[in-house]
């Protein structure tokens, strides 16, 4: 099934975006980030335990939480959230901020069940590009024993049409006619030999 492309602007004025961070001056960065996206109606906090509480009264339409906040920590709050709340809450998209790039963190996010995993510090492009992702993500959203969250096969499809990155038809099958005449061995060996240079 065809995935549809991604839209080319996303209207954020009427969205309620949640922006969760125990440092007050990225708090203040993220909400200015978002202030520049349109985004009218933050809801800025300073711990997960506030955020349960905004996420048990009210509908929140994006959800950017740190990692590693202190007591109940951002992948913690991602399980809740994705495990003990009723639908349509669980399927709220979740970006998680992290300060370190690590591939375990990352693995770590994606199987805690987050829509996305950013590296800070964090550009307004990178940040612009994930929220239009989501917009024309069609992924389905798996529950089952061990996981509850969008399908992380996401390299399968790759990115949606229109953006940036590897998707699954991006190179073609056809490789066509050589335009040269393959090399022979010996300058294949010699390529691959270490040679010395003289400084």
């Amino acid at each position: 099934m065809a995935r549809p492309d991604a839209p080319d602007r996303v209207n954020l004025a009427r969205s309620t975006v949640l922006l969760v961070d125990h440092n007050q001056k990225s708090l203040d960065m993220l909400s200015s980030i978002f202030h520049g996206f349109g985004v009218k109606q933050q809801i800025k906090r300073g711990s997960t335990a506030e955020a349960v509480e905004v996420v048990e009264t009210r509908d929140v339409d994006l959800i950017l939480i740190d990692c590693s906040m202190p007591g109940m920590d951002g992948y913690d709050f991602t399980r809740w959230l994705r495990r003990e709340t009723p639908a349509p809450v669980r399927y709220t998209p979740v970006i998680m901020l992290t300060g370190h790039a690590a591939q375990s963190k990352v693995h770590k996010g994606r199987d805690c069940g987050a829509s996305f995993v950013v590296t800070k510090p964090l550009t307004p492009s990178v940040l612009l590009q994930r929220i239009l992702w989501l917009a024309g993500d069609e992924r389905e959203f798996v529950e089952c024993d061990t996981y509850i969250g969008p399908d992380r096969r996401v390299r399968n499809f790759g990115p949606p049409m229109g953006l940036t990155g590897r998707r699954q038809g991006d190179l073609s099958a056809h490789v066509g006619e050589a335009s040269e005449a393959n090399m022979d061995q010996s300058d294949i060996d010699m390529m691959m030999k270490p040679m010395r240079v003289s400084l």
